[in-house]
């Protein structure tokens, strides 16, 4: 095996774009899910990094604005700042498809099955990718019985939302009902999950020249090893490092696996994909996959921006790079011009 990690371990050269190329730009955020308050702090980063950057750009909130408004506003493509439900699971997608608004990210169908972690894992699992064993749970199934299955620790989790909304982590029998409780809370099903001890890593993924190419690494340290919602965005105690310091042959694999993944789901435009490496320093594992954003953050906590820079790549130049990749995924257009 190569030395060099990848083709792309060098910094990338950033894309020439020019800004008024992209013309009126719309950036959609807020919306109405559990992550609206991430979603706002993302959309309006975003928001001020076009605007530095010389790009015409508005801010549309989804979740207070009428939709009509992205129709009859005269904008030349969409930024897709939204996360959860309504936003990142092919909702909105499915409008601006409708309305011939080119947009950021995958398309309808890429979205709605990221944002179902249970069937993103049936469908890895059909091209053979590692992800963690698990059980689909409704209201009046045998937990403890789930609980034997896949063995404690597990998580609990909502199949439908993102940020650790509704997780939890199962340390014993008696925990099991709580945690499912909770995670029925924002999802009709539960997914529990095989818990996987090691180190916790995301990698991003954009697409260049029509060809996935997968960031650095990022490995999370996480106070108590609990990376929940209050770790993700609301103090400062997570470390996160990047260069993740994995030997070679593991951070290449790690990359693979994100662009695997990415493929596997037919995304488009850009994704995080997350990971659980089991073992430790020296002892690595296989690295196994959790779960696929197709709307990542781009907060000041996020880490998509941090892997850009890590690849020479600046917070200004991801979001205009980003923007320049909107387009439509259906074919409506198409067969409106035709």
């Amino acid at each position: 095996m190569s030395d060099t990690i990848n083709s792309f371990e060098a910094p990338l050269a950033p894309l020439a774009i020019e800004p008024a190329s992209l013309g009126k730009v719309v950036v959609l955020y807020g919306g109405t899910s559990a992550e609206r308050e991430v979603s706002i702090k993302s959309g309006s980063m975003v928001h001020a990094a076009l605007l530095r950057s010389g790009v015409d750009a508005t801010l549309f909130d989804t979740g207070t604005q009428a939709l009509a408004g992205l129709a009859e506003g005269g904008f030349d493509r969409a930024v897709i700042s939204l996360h959860g439900r309504g936003g990142e699971d092919g909702t909105i997608q499915g409008h601006l498809e409708l309305i011939g608004l080119p947009y950021t990210g995958s398309g309808v169908m890429a979205s709605a099955v990221a944002m179902d972690k249970v069937f993103t894992k049936r469908i890895w699992q059909t091209h053979g990718l590692p992800t963690p064993k698990y059980r689909l749970l409704r209201r009046g199934d045998d937990l403890a019985q789930a609980a034997a299955e896949l063995g404690l620790p597990l998580f609990m989790k909502p199949p439908h939302e993102g940020s650790t909304v509704g997780a939890s982590k199962v340390t014993s029998a008696d925990g099991m009902a709580a945690a499912f409780d909770l995670a029925a809370k924002y999802d009709d099903g539960v997914l529990a999950e095989q818990f996987i001890a090691g180190a916790e890593l995301t990698c991003a993924v954009i697409e260049r020249a029509g060809r996935a190419v997968a960031l650095p690494a990022i490995r999370i340290v996480a106070p108590g090893g609990n990376y929940d919602y209050n770790n993700k965005y609301l103090t400062n105690d997570t470390r996160y490092l990047c260069p993740a310091g994995l030997p070679p042959e593991v951070e290449r694999r790690v990359r693979e696996l994100a662009v695997a993944s990415f493929e596997a789901l037919g995304c488009a435009g850009w994704a995080r994909a997350d990971f659980m490496l089991p073992g430790s320093d020296g002892a690595w594992g296989e690295p196994t996959l959790l779960e696929i954003n197709t709307s990542p953050g781009m907060t000041d906590h996020s880490l998509v921006p941090m892997a850009a820079r890590a690849s020479g790549i600046s917070y200004e130049q991801l979001v205009v790079e980003i923007a320049a990749g909107a387009a439509l995924k259906g074919g409506l257009g198409k067969r409106r011009e035709a």
